[in-house]
């Protein structure tokens, strides 16, 4: 099962750190990794500029009429054919009835992703459904501050992100309704870390997507 349904959203995890989330409205967060023929989008979120997150050529078939993409400042660079909605954590903006929260994402104890990039991870809120893509990151002391998540897409692969005991620590003490694993079977990590971070989970569902 790679598509989940919750109120009427569904949440297809293309695979990494790629999803389309959609009801109405249809938003891909990180479209490194796409199906054969994707419908076009109306929101384009992207967490930072590395390639398997900020992938040009994916967002250029994705983009269509009315299409936003709202990104880290320096995917401007790469994006620079595209208008492109700016954001650093802390930033809240709607973009088609969508409310959007971008909030921080960085590694403690590595350096591939910085606190000083200002890379981000969003809080995306659908009709009252609040879905939390943590993007690139560790489980930083901000994260004890999210509140009435629903969903909570979570990297467990370990190197670059969280590893699977990590994410479940941070699951553990925001407790969304829902945890899906994620950054995971292509680049590093795989399934196994996947299943250990829902055995460590306690008190959220986990839900395993691929």
């Amino acid at each position: 099962m790679r598509v989940f349904e919750y109120k009427g959203i569904k949440i297809e995890w293309l695979g990494h750190a790629s999803f389309k989330i959609s009801n109405k409205v249809k938003i891909y967060v990180d479209p490194f990794i796409l199906p054969p023929t994707p419908e076009k989008a109306d929101i384009i979120l992207v967490t930072h500029e590395h390639y398997d997150h900020c992938a040009v050529d994916n967002i250029k078939k994705l983009f269509g009429k009315g299409t936003v993409i709202v990104a880290t400042e320096d995917c401007i660079s790469k994006l620079k054919e595209f208008e492109i909605k700016a954001v650093k954590p802390g930033d809240k903006i709607e973009v088609k009835g969508i409310k959007i929260e971008a909030v921080p994402a960085y590694n403690i104890n590595k350096s591939f992703h910085t606190k000083a990039s200002n890379w981000v991870g969003y809080v995306i809120e659908i009709e009252g459904v609040r879905i939390y893509h943590a993007g690139d990151t560790d489980f930083i002391p901000e994260m004890k501050e999210l509140k009435d998540i629903d969903i909570a897409l979570m990297p467990v692969g370990g190197t670059y992100t969280m590893n699977a005991e990590e994410a479940a620590e941070a699951v553990n003490t925001f407790k969304p309704k829902i945890a899906i694993p994620m950054h995971y079977g292509s680049i590093v990590g795989s399934r196994e870390d996947a299943e250990k971070f829902k055995q460590l989970v306690k008190e959220s569902e986990v839900i395993i997507l691929g």
